[in-house]
C-alpha cells in the first residue's frame, strides 16, 4: 500500500541517537591572537621600518603598485622586451601621454624596477 504523504518518498532524519558535540569558545582564545596579529605599522619599529633609501613599506608598496598598473595599461603599448623606461619613453614620443609620476618613480628607483611586471613570466 502507498504511504500517506511526501513524508515517505524523501529520506527521514533520525530522531535522538549521537549528536555531535557543541564546540564551547572561550572568550579569550583565538580573538586575543587575532587582535595580537593585526598591529599598527606606524607603531610597531620593526613593520614601519625604512624600506629602501629612507622610503617607508607603505610608499614603496604604492610605487610598486603604480608602475605594476603602468605595465597593465595597454594603452601605452605593449611592455613585452622593453625596460619600463624605454616603453614610457616610447609613449612620450608617440603622442600617448604616459603618467609623469611613472617617470619619476623610473627615475629614481633602482635596476630591479627596471623589467616590466610581465618579464621572466611569460
Amino acid at each position: 500500500m502507498a504511504s500517506v504523504g511526501m513524508g515517505g518518498f524523501y529520506r527521514q532524519k533520525k530522531r535522538g541517537g549521537i549528536a555531535k558535540p557543541t564546540l564551547k569558545r572561550s572568550s579569550t582564545g583565538k580573538s586575543a591572537a587575532i587582535a595580537l596579529s593585526f598591529t599598527d605599522p606606524d607603531q610597531s619599529p620593526v613593520l614601519g621600518a625604512i624600506a629602501e633609501h629612507g622610503k617607508t613599506a607603505s610608499a614603496v608598496a604604492f610605487e610598486e603598485e603604480r608602475l605594476r598598473q603602468f605595465d597593465l595599461d595597454m594603452r601605452y603599448g605593449p611592455c613585452l622586451g622593453l625596460s619600463r623606461m624605454e616603453r614610457w619613453d616610447r609613449a612620450a614620443a608617440m603622442g600617448l601621454n604616459p603618467p609623469g609620476d611613472v617617470e619619476a618613480i623610473l627615475l629614481k628607483s633602482s635596476d630591479a624596477a627596471a623589467d616590466c611586471h610581465w618579464e621572466g613570466r611569460i
